[in-house]
């Protein structure tokens, strides 16, 4: 899922561990959000909006593939 984890957490002059330990997870769960190869929770996902105070949308994009209309 793509995602703006990163740039939000360079521009807060966070590292990943500073900013795993903010919100509960490890250096490498942040690290592989980033290189958008784990999706996380949705729950973890409320947490990094919450962190960041923004919105779930403004961090990630679901990129939705498909027809959802079925």
């Amino acid at each position: 899922m793509k995602n703006g984890v990163r740039t939000r957490r360079e521009a807060a002059d966070l590292s990943q561990g500073e900013l795993a330990d903010a919100v509960g997870v490890t250096r490498q769960t942040i690290n592989a959000i980033e290189r958008e190869r784990y999706d996380p929770s949705l729950e973890l996902a409320f947490k990094l909006a919450a962190y960041f105070d923004c919105r779930v949308e403004d961090v990630f994009d679901p990129e939705l593939d498909g027809d959802l209309t079925a």
